[in-house]
């Protein structure tokens, strides 16, 4: 149960635009990973670009 609302309220899945080759953040946003583990565990990241 922890695991699903930590989900729920954390989110699993980005989009971000990409102008001229970089993120388009504001100035003050970020990109940040949270790890909701006690011990260090095996991650991967996957991207999928879109796009012309």
């Amino acid at each position: 149960m922890p695991a699903h609302l930590r989900s729920a309220l954390t989110g699993v899945q980005l989009s971000i635009p990409l102008v001229g080759g970089r993120l388009a953040l504001g100035t003050w946003q970020g990109v940040y990973l949270f790890e909701h583990r006690a011990r260090p565990h095996r991650r991967e990241v996957v991207l999928h670009l879109l796009g012309e």
